[in-house]
């Protein structure tokens, strides 16, 4: 299939959390990154704790007709999750859906912007009058 003809849809992954703020933190950025991305779709999924979960998340891209699905997972750190769970699952994904394309993007992890994020974090903690930020 030649790019021209393919539909990308970008399917967010966090861990996922008991507390619904949490996870409304991904749909939020779910919706930054339809904004401002320029992708056909944007999905948001969990790894456990929350749904919808991955394998709902890559259905519900490919009911929109994505034919490539960018799997993002949004996790710092490349523990088991990111080191095997989520290339199994990509694998089951693929073998569900043989003609749709699920690649598996780098997770966040050292990107040389996170730096940046981390001082302006720092810079807003030592700004803040109170000990508890929300």
């Amino acid at each position: 299939m030649s790019i021209q003809n393919q539909k990308t849809a970008v399917l967010l992954i966090a861990h996922g959390s008991r507390r619904v703020a949490a996870n409304d933190d991904l749909v939020q950025l779910a919706s930054l990154v339809a904004d401002r991305g320029g992708f056909e779709f944007v999905q948001v999924s969990y790894l456990e704790l929350a749904e919808p979960t991955i394998f709902t998340g890559g259905r519900i891209c490919v009911e929109h007709g994505a034919t490539r699905v960018l799997m993002l997972p949004y996790f710092l750190s490349a523990g088991v999750h990111v080191g095997s769970d989520l290339e199994t699952q990509r694998k089951e994904l693929a073998a569900e859906f043989p003609n749709v394309e699920f690649i598996l993007c780098p997770h966040l992890g050292l990107h040389p912007m996170m730096v940046d994020i981390v001082l302006a974090r720092l810079q807003e903690g030592a700004n803040s009058t109170s000990a508890v930020i929300p």
